[in-house]
């Protein structure tokens, strides 16, 4: 399975996580997902129909920066 490493910004609670968890799960063919709020880290295993442009929007469609 791919992976895709990001960074993400404005995490500041657990509540924060929760939803950055959320948007990345509510993607098809999404299989591990890991993301730190401590660094924002974020890394996620995905089949290839999904790209990390997806995550990405997904992502900032939740109101979180990524780099």
């Amino acid at each position: 399975m791919p992976t895709t490493t990001l960074t993400i910004t404005g995490m500041q609670s657990d509540d924060c996580l929760r939803t950055v968890m959320n948007a990345i799960q509510d993607l098809p063919c999404i299989g591990y997902v890991d993301v730190s709020l401590e660094t924002g880290h974020a890394e996620i295993e995905h089949t290839s129909m999904v790209t990390e442009g997806d995550i990405r929007s997904a992502i900032e469609e939740a109101g979180f920066p990524t780099r």
